[in-house]
């Protein structure tokens, strides 16, 4: 089993190395890690093509790459290598990744990377907050329990899921189990901060993400809040099906 680690924070992350480590004690199961070189939270599923990518190996099984999550899990999966990989598992991240944050989200677009390339995959966010414990090794833990288990007992082999898995920010034992919930949604974000660079000119920092809005029982905020694992099947199909029919009456005014 070959398992391709991959995260946004970086290839010097904590998160990402204690993953690494943990899914390393798997039997039968060798790890390489390939991520960006520096922090590249909220690059979502955008990839490089303007200009060409370089690989850097910074010691045996950790590559590094300056670009973005996407463009590390394609170089691997698509050729880099002379091997294939069984699995994607993407963390573990600093901060949780709940409701739409997935669609900004380049710890989640890693695991739909591999998803698009046909392999099961898992995306692992630690939910930390300002004066939070950071218990990264909590994190990696859940995500070896995890991968072990799909080992055991795969889900859906013709279609593999995306796994988004967030995890309370405690020590492991503190943990009060694992739940299946649905992505909740935020209230639209804050207002951009305007600033002044050195000389005076206008700058402005995107503003941070909103409060919960859908925050109720069964979504994935709610799960967290509660002190359990939340696990969030993805699909990659965005399209609203029930409005199908809808939008054709709709187009019937244009086609006559």
């Amino acid at each position: 089993m070959k398992i391709l680690v991959s995260n946004d924070d970086g290839f010097r992350a904590e998160g990402i190395r204690r993953l690494r480590e943990a899914l390393a004690t798997l039997a039968d199961v060798t790890v390489t890690v390939m991520a960006p070189d520096r922090n590249r939270s909220g690059a979502s599923n955008s990839l490089t093509l303007d200009v060409p990518l370089r690989v850097f190996e910074a010691e045996p099984g950790v590559y590094y790459v300056p670009g973005t999550p996407t463009d590390c899990v394609h170089l691997a999966v698509s050729g880099y290598f002379d091997h294939e990989f069984d699995m994607v598992v993407s963390g573990v991240n600093d901060g949780p990744n709940l409701g739409d944050d997935v669609l900004y989200s380049g710890t989640v677009a890693a695991a739909i990377e591999g998803r698009f390339l046909g392999l099961p995959t898992i995306a692992v966010s630690l939910a930390t907050s300002p004066g939070s414990g950071h218990h990264f090794e909590t994190g990696a833990s859940v995500a070896r329990l995890l991968v072990r288990q799909l080992l055991q007992k795969p889900l859906e082999r013709d279609r593999p899921l995306i796994l988004n898995v967030n995890v309370p920010d405690v020590p492991f034992e503190k943990l009060r189990g694992f739940r299946s919930s649905r992505l909740g949604y935020r209230h639209r974000s804050e207002s951009i901060i305007p600033a002044r660079d050195p000389r005076g000119r206008p700058v402005y920092w995107v503003g941070p993400a909103g409060a919960e809005q859908d925050a109720g029982p069964g979504t994935d905020f709610d799960t967290i809040t509660q002190g359990y694992v939340s696990v969030t099947p993805l699909q990659i199909d965005l399209t609203r099906h029930a409005a199908l029919p809808v939008v054709q009456s709709w187009l019937e005014g244009i086609n006559g």
